[in-house]
């Protein structure tokens, strides 16, 4: 059994170095102009070069994203991108669209192509079609249990495939929804999504539309369209008995935090559960962790055949305990501090941790001081504070907060 890749979402190039940092494999990345996420969360082909050498220099690979459905007005773009792309050393290109694939495979016939989830691909034949188009890599449909997808594994194994294993999921599975674009004239599938079915919706009969039916049980509307984030950190053995050879975390537009406790939390799930799968046991402690992040509760999805549908749709918001805090900048060895950006307020007294690729090291926030050494009652966004540390600590390490009541915004 190969070990699979730990495959991290890096919205940019700050996200990139946390997934790095923290345990990824390689990481995914949109590219401006043609990836299924909004601006904020591609890169600019600058930051992407740098991302790569950086990555490169880590032993980490790169996968670009070109995954809209292009019209012909993109495919002059999609040219000169893919071009840009070979030259900067991406690993690959993440597509969806059939004329993306076979601009690819004609003007950069060597570079590797991985196949979205968007394509929709849910079987052994369909595998065989794209492998002679030249496609390396399936990226398979989220609707697949693990029986089904073991055994295309095992009928075509001469490609790769790619799993998602933690994360958001769309209301329509793999991602081919056109409801934003209907309630808002901005399509899912241009990479502009507005997250309608994250709205809150009352159900109404014709002859009585002013006695909405509200489907609830704790006095909150019932999120009738929205899945509950997919987490499968306690089925790894059973993932990697499957022949997978990827697994993917979803969340480009999720702030680094979450990269950082999603990474490392499948960084020592998977190196367990590879070490000894048979031995394997899912600690409480990771599924703490993965508590700690903005989520909509979890499932399994379609993974697990004799597990059933495990409440896909949602009866809640997002939850979350803990935050960004802020971010490392510097290790200061004679002083034994670190020097820290604040990324949220943060008042002396908060439980506030520091996140290193091994462990978590509570800080003292009554001992947090400027850069002059005077104590603070509290921090703002963009203070650059100073904590007690004792080990050295790396560059783009995050601290977190506990905190209460947060909006989805602030995940």
């Amino acid at each position: 059994m190969d070990r699979p890749e730990l495959l991290i979402p890096a919205g940019n190039l700050e996200k990139l170095r946390t997934a790095v940092l923290y345990g990824a494999d390689a990481v995914y990345t949109g590219v401006e102009g043609l990836s299924l996420r909004a601006k904020q969360a591609e890169f600019t082909m600058a930051d992407l070069a740098e991302g790569v050498r950086e990555a490169h220099h880590q032993k980490v690979k790169v996968y670009a994203a070109l995954n809209i459905f292009a019209q012909n007005s993109d495919l002059q773009l999609v040219t000169a991108r893919i071009g840009d792309l070979a030259e900067i050393g991406v690993d690959a290109v993440i597509v969806s669209d059939p004329g993306i694939l076979r601009i690819v495979r004609k003007t950069k016939p060597h570079l590797p192509v991985h196949l979205s989830t968007q394509a929709n691909t849910t079987n052994s034949e369909a595998v065989r079609f794209w492998k002679e188009q030249g496609v390396s890599r399936i990226v398979l449909a989220r609707e697949l249990n693990l029986e089904e997808i073991a055994r295309i594994g095992a009928e075509v194994p001469q490609i790769e495939l790619e799993l998602f294993i933690h994360g958001a999921m769309c209301m329509t599975y793999s991602g081919r929804c056109f409801l934003s674009a209907y309630l808002t004239g901005r399509s899912s599938n241009r990479g502009e999504c507005t997250h309608p079915c994250r709205w809150e919706y009352a159900l109404t009969e014709r002859s009585r539309p002013e006695e909405p039916l509200i489907l609830e049980e704790d006095g909150r509307y019932s999120y009738i369209l929205s899945s509950k984030d997919l987490r499968m950190i306690q089925y790894l053995p059973q993932i990697l008995t499957a022949g997978v050879s990827s697994l993917k975390i979803e969340g480009r537009m999720k702030t680094v935090y979450y990269v950082a406790v999603v990474t490392r939390t499948y960084r020592w799930a998977l190196d367990a559960a590879f070490k000894n799968p048979d031995g394997y046991r899912c600690r409480p402690e990771w599924l703490a962790e993965l508590d700690k992040v903005s989520n909509r509760g979890y499932t399994t999805g379609f993974y697990l055949k004799n597990k059933g549908n495990d409440s896909i749709n949602s009866e809640q918001s997002y939850r979350q305990t803990h935050g960004l805090a802020g971010t490392v900048l510097q290790y200061l060895p004679t002083e034994r501090k670190i020097l820290v950006e604040l990324r949220n307020r943060l008042v002396a007294g908060d439980e506030t941790e520091l996140l290193l690729p091994e462990t978590t090291i509570p800080l003292e926030s009554g001992k947090m001081a400027d850069e002059q050494g005077n104590l603070l009652a509290e921090g703002h966004n963009g203070y650059r504070v100073r904590f007690p540390v004792e080990q050295e600590v790396p560059v783009g390490a995050v601290l977190r907060r506990r905190i209460t009541n947060v909006s989805p915004d602030k995940r």
